[in-house]
């Protein structure tokens, strides 16, 4: 029980349970953040944070990114896994401690923080669903880019709707928004900055009713509720357009639901302390209910939650007699990678890897199990010349990798097939160079096909198991997209256990051909043996469902 036994297990870690891991941890309480997804939660989809005290300006991923590492120098614990059961009130005659089901495993602890937060809300105009991943896209950071040129509109007139509308500007030709209302609903100088944006057209008291067409939009339907009159937009002959929604979030507490008491919209209900009806669980961020749901509320949820937590389990420390080992700084995870969100030119004469990943890369090596071989497929673009010496200096950091040469002739150069010591094909293979977000996707491949890779559920672990025949996974991404990243480890971690299974990336930006194949307006995008499409992150039991296993 004691290595599984946490002072505190937080579920989440976006702002609010990596803030609530800070104090705990810095407290040298032992505390595990549990994240079925990436670490740093919805604000990593905004590129320009400039409304968080002491930081002038950052994007998400960068801000979160340094909290992160702030817990994990005081001993916080991190997990990429699912919560799918929890038991926060133990039968009589049990010892008193919470129990927490992942996808890796049953976790104890004294005290649990719901962090979940919320994900992006559906308004439910006809054709949303059909369009999703085809025109209909949630996030202007991952999809903005294939809108290149072309009008979008922007649902929403919220801080979220103001800010992104501003964003797409940068690809749009034209960004026309819907207002609900007879005005923005985010502060005056967010509104202002959409306001007087040459190339923004807003609508008020306007929503989307209506968009069809064929494999993309080709025509919407808009009313104004106040006066009831509809107008149809069509863009130019031959061309489609983007519908990006900014409708506010529903929060992502359906695992709580009958556990902890909700509200009629589904958020937790806590006292000032951020405490549940339940001894020993708090929640924190936007789960609770509240008037503003920022990055700074977040924290502030978090570092409350926490300071009050640490009450409960001392007291629950002096009723069991246990006592959790104490944080060790700087613990190393094998749920974490080195991060790069950029790719040198080898033109450049620069090295790829700042001595600061590669001494991290090194702690990755040094646990992988079997030799790997890199096979190259180049061609004579100069993107394969990047990748010759992406893999390259990979090898040299470690005796585990050795690099293959040959000229690709197939078209889908250039690529790198991640390889076992005999030549056998793992099934994972990326095409392009695997730099920014998918630079963890792609060490975390290379760990799972070495071996021991990351720890998987015994049941989803049978699943894999019972797939029979042959299967490709082909993923399009982009290497900007923070969603991508998830969907790509699981599906490489499934074609490191099975020989059936075959797993290729694309960087969408160097394969045109396959995203007009696809019609793909949004990313992630999956493909089941050239047939089945879908959009969106999943994960491994997400996958296992898909490919109906």
């Amino acid at each position: 029980m004691d290595e599984n036994l946490y002072d505190a297990i937080i579920v989440g870690g976006g702002p609010a349970g990596l803030t609530a891991a800070l104090y705990l941890a810095r407290a040298r309480y032992r505390v595990l953040v549990v994240e079925k997804e990436k670490f740093g939660g919805q604000i990593t989809i905004t590129a320009d944070v400039v409304n968080y005290p002491g930081i002038l300006h950052g994007s998400g991923t960068e801000i979160t990114a340094a909290m992160q590492e702030q817990a994990r120098s005081f001993g916080a614990e991190f997990m990429i896994a699912e919560v799918t059961g929890l038991v926060l009130c133990p039968q009589a005659g049990k010892a008193p401690v919470k129990t927490i089901q992942t996808s890796r495993g049953e976790l104890q602890a004294f005290g649990i923080i719901l962090a979940t937060g919320a994900n992006p809300r559906s308004v439910g105009f006809s054709g949303e669903a059909e369009f999703k991943g085809r025109g209909v896209a949630y996030c202007a950071t991952c999809d903005g880019e294939f809108f290149t040129g072309l009008d979008v509109f922007v649902i929403g007139g919220g801080f979220a709707a103001a800010e992104e509308a501003v964003f797409l500007t940068k690809y749009a030709r034209r960004v026309i928004m819907l207002i609900h209302s007879e005005d923005f609903t985010c502060a005056a100088k967010t509104a202002e900055a959409a306001k007087s944006n040459e190339k923004i057209e807003i609508h008020y008291t306007s929503v989307m009713e209506e968009v069809s067409g064929d494999t993309a939009p080709r025509t919407a339907r808009i009313k104004n509720i106040k006066s009831g009159e509809t107008w149809d937009y069509v863009p130019p002959a031959g061309e489609c357009f983007g519908v990006f929604v900014f409708a506010g979030y529903v929060p992502a507490t359906s695992l709580f639901k009958g556990l902890v008491e909700l509200d009629g919209h589904g958020y937790v209900i806590t006292d000032s302390n951020r405490k549940t009806g339940i001894d020993g669980v708090y929640a924190a961020g936007d789960v609770c209910i509240k008037t503003l749901r920022q990055m700074v509320t977040a924290a502030a949820d978090g570092a409350i939650a926490a300071t009050e937590m640490e009450k409960h389990i001392v007291k629950m420390q002096k009723l069991t007699g246990f006592v959790p080992r104490q944080p060790l700084t700087r613990l190393p995870s094998s749920a974490q990678t080195p991060q790069t969100d950029r790719t040198k030119s080898a033109a450049s004469g620069e090295e790829f890897f700042t001595p600061e990943i590669k001494s991290q890369l090194e702690g990755v090596f040094a646990k992988m199990e079997k030799p790997l071989v890199l096979r190259l497929e180049l061609d004579q673009k100069p993107i394969s010349t990047e990748l010759e010496q992406f893999a390259g200096e990979l090898a040299e950091m470690t005796s585990k990798l050795t690099v293959e040469k040959k000229d690709g002739s197939n078209g889908e150069t250039p690529c790198i097939k991640v390889c076992r010591e005999n030549g056998e094909e793992t099934g994972i293979a990326f095409h392009g160079v695997p730099g920014g977000h998918e630079f963890n996707s792609f060490v975390v491949g290379l760990y799972n096909a070495s071996g021991p890779g990351q720890a998987l559920d015994s049941a989803l672990l049978g699943r894999i198991h019972t797939i029979k025949e042959p299967v490709n996974i082909t993923l399009l991404v982009s290497l900007t997209c923070t969603l991508c990243p998830d969907l790509v480890m699981a599906a490489q971690q499934i074609a490191a256990i099975s020989p059936l299974v075959r797993t290729d990336v694309y960087d969408i930006n160097h394969f045109g051909a396959l995203k007009e194949k696809y019609r793909v307006m949004s990313v992630p995008c999956m493909v089941i043996n050239d047939n089945a499409v879908s959009f969106g992150k999943k994960s491994v039991g997400q996958i296992l469902d898909a490919l109906g296993v």
